[in-house]
């Protein structure tokens, strides 16, 4: 079943179920109203409201299957890519069906007043049928009575048809051949444009709304915890359990407030940034001049990894079949059990993994030193067998965190170095430090504090998630950021030198699961992209010795996710880690070749003589020209393909790898290739 939940918080939720008009009951009606009209919809099948006023409702229906959202159809139709994307759906034969769905739907008495193109889920077979449109997403629909012209084209004017041959095989389906079209079609045309005016005005006032969370924080998902009774500003973090993360209650006033009263400490940091900043854009300078100067061995993709207690063989076929040898285990040092963490750690160990250890904090840790002192001594007893690298930290800049000023962290620090230390030859990582914010970098690595340093410099460098990683934030891209880590590195009083990027991601458009809103969301297609080019701009710079994908196993950002019934799904994303692991394993990677932007291309070479490129593009696709004729191609999914000789190839979004002919032995590119069947099969 599809279960979807109404909150029914605020006073206006309440007063529409005490009058019986709740937003879960308007969907019951108005499913069991198009039911019997014949209007495709999800089938209802049970309707449940809380005994409370403003407790919960559901509304459960059977799930649609193997469908699309209008919307991504409409889309491509306005970049001119519906039939490379779409080829089963005709444009005219879709909108005639919206247009005598909707007909049906308004002559039964039933007004949507949401026909949105996010409303509208298709199943299509191929062009020469017609494709089956079901109308969701019913809350706001009144059933009973006779609809106006207006409110008929109210209905009609949400759907973002820019064309107008299609806007008019739309009303024709609707409205057939009836006198005063012409009238109908200036109304519907108004009532259009004026629907795309409302959207633009509500971005416009997006900031003023934006003030107004300064007063009244954004109300938390209703799966996530309340905070702690009387708990103070600092300590209204709570576990959000669907998305792996903290969620932080306190508002932006409270926030504030707490800033306000470290104003020392922060003052402090300014005054550290300050002074190491002449040497550290002196030697990102330096660094910038030598990019791509020297060969750079492939080696370094990582992958983050949490256990999954009922399914663990399930982690480690996956991990057999990424080929990744460099695996990250998160543990949570207030968990008062580790044993299916232990468990996997030796059996990665058995089975020669390198690993490293990510331990993070919460607010009751930082508060209770003698805890996390407990805690970080229970995990160096029973993990330091099997690895020698410690972060000690996660993303020390977010308040949810635990976190809240360099003093809270370095007390942490500098009692796990000490605790870690005691026995073996250790390397502590740090200071994890989230997103694009290396100011707090510049600070924190130059804080004359006895017991502080960091054996390797690590961040959670998410780039801007709002775009691909070739996407310039304030005129720097990946590779600029990764020079400037790097610099950091370098010029730190804290440091050694080294840094590796212990975690990122580009996270899905799945509700709670997501660890971001749905504006830095994407698709599993695109998120595989991302992810192979993210790893080629990162690691082919030279400047970071390792890169983590956060992580193997998650709903919202996974490289895979658990089914219902109980076994892996693995995603595009998978099979480009795997096929990137597996084409480039023991290369060198020699320099990037000319090609005209947005396209790139990256030359890589193995012991034996033997060369790949690398192309793709991070924009419009492209052509590019190869040193020598193309042997073989893999796609980005791991499929292999012979192919004409040529040196002109296509540049598209997604990675793929150009096998050149060789100047000595043979290359079998298909035996490296391997079958996209056998990434998703799980097999």
């Amino acid at each position: 079943v599809a279960v979807k939940q109404f909150r029914n918080q605020g006073l206006r939720a309440r007063w529409r179920r005490r009058m019986g008009r709740s937003k879960a009951r308007r969907s019951w009606h108005g499913a069991r109203a198009l039911v019997e009209l014949g209007v495709p919809t999800a089938e209802p099948i049970m309707l449940i409201e809380s005994d409370e006023l403003g407790g919960p409702s559901f509304f459960v229906t059977r799930p649609i299957k193997r469908f699309f959202e209008t919307r991504y159809f409409f889309r491509a139709l306005a970049a001119g890519r519906a039939e490379e994307l779409f080829p089963s759906v005709d444009a005219r034969q879709l909108l005639e069906q919206i247009g005598g769905n909707l007909r049906r739907l308004h002559d039964g008495g039933v007004w949507h007043r949401d026909v949105s193109v996010g409303n509208l889920l298709v199943q299509a077979k191929d062009r020469d049928s017609p494709p089956r449109v079901f109308l969701i997403d019913l809350n706001r629909a009144r059933v009973g009575g006779s609809l106006s012209i207006s409110q008929r084209t109210r209905d009609l004017c949400r759907l973002r048809v820019f064309r107008a041959d299609l806007q008019e095989v739309l009303l024709r389906a609707y409205w057939g051949n009836v006198g005063g079209l012409v009238l109908r079609r200036l109304l519907y045309r108004t009532y259009f444009y004026g629907f795309l005016a409302k959207n633009r005005a509500k971005g416009l006032l997006r900031p003023v709304r934006g003030l107004g969370r300064l007063v009244i924080p954004r109300r938390a998902h209703v799966h996530i915890p309340a905070p702690p009774k009387a708990s103070s500003r600092r300590d209204r973090a709570v576990w959000d359990r669907l998305s792996d993360q903290p969620h932080q209650h306190a508002g932006r006033l409270h926030r504030t407030a707490v800033r306000l009263n470290d104003i020392g400490l922060h003052g402090r940091e300014v005054a550290a940034g300050a002074r190491a900043m002449p040497r550290f854009v002196r030697r990102y300078l330096e660094l910038r001049g030598e990019l791509y100067r020297r060969p750079v061995e492939w080696k370094g993709v990582g992958i983050a990894i949490r256990p999954l207690a009922e399914n663990p063989e399930a982690v480690l076929t996956a991990l057999r079949d990424l080929g990744v040898r460099q695996v990250l285990i998160r543990l949570h040092p207030w968990q008062d059990e580790h044993t299916h963490e232990e468990e996997l750690a030796r059996e990665l160990k058995r089975e020669g993994y390198e690993l490293a250890f990510a331990l993070p904090q919460n607010r009751e840790l930082v508060r209770d030193l003698e805890h996390w002192r407990a805690s970080v001594s229970e995990i160096a007893e029973r993990f330091r067998p099997f690895g020698r690298h410690f972060q000690v930290g996660q993303a020390i800049n977010r308040s949810k965190w635990g976190v809240w000023n360099h003093r809270e962290y370095f007390a942490l620090l500098t009692a796990a170095r000490e605790i870690l230390n005691r026995d073996g030859d250790v390397e502590i990582l740090g200071p994890a430090i989230i997103d694009y914010e290396f100011y707090y970098f510049l600070s924190l690595l130059n804080l004359k504090t006895e017991g502080v340093f960091f054996d390797v410099v690590t961040s959670l460098l998410y780039v801007d998630r709002r775009g691909a990683p070739e996407k310039r934030q304030i005129g720097f891209d990946t590779v600029d950021k990764v020079v400037q880590l790097k610099a950091l590195a370098d010029t730190a009083l804290s440091a050694r030198g080294r840094c590796w990027i212990t975690e990122f991601n580009w996270p899905l458009r799945e509700g709670p699961h997501s660890p971001a809103g749905r504006s830095v969301a994407v698709d599993e297609e695109t998120q595989a992209d991302y992810l192979v080019r993210y790893y080629l701009a990162a690691l082919c710079s030279g400047m970071v010795e390792r890169v983590y994908w956060w992580q193997l196993l998650a709903r919202g950002y996974g490289l895979s996710y658990t089914a219902r019934d109980g076994h892996l799904v693995r995603r595009p994303s998978f099979a480009a880690l795997a096929t990137l692991c597996r084409q480039l394993d023991g290369l060198v990677f020699v320099r990037p070749l000319a090609v005209e932007q947005p396209g790139r291309l990256y030359l890589f070479r193995a012991a034996a003589g033997s060369e790949v490129v690398v192309g793709w593009s991070a924009g419009a696709p492209t052509t590019g020209a190869l040193p020598r004729a193309v042997r073989e191609v893999v796609e980005r999914d791991g499929t292999g393909a012979l192919r004409p000789r040529h040196r002109e190839v296509e540049l598209v979004s997604s990675p793929r790898y150009f096998w050149l002919e060789d100047r000595g032995s043979e290359h079998d590119l298909l035996q490296r290739g391997g079958d996209r069947a056998n990434f998703e099969s799980g097999s």
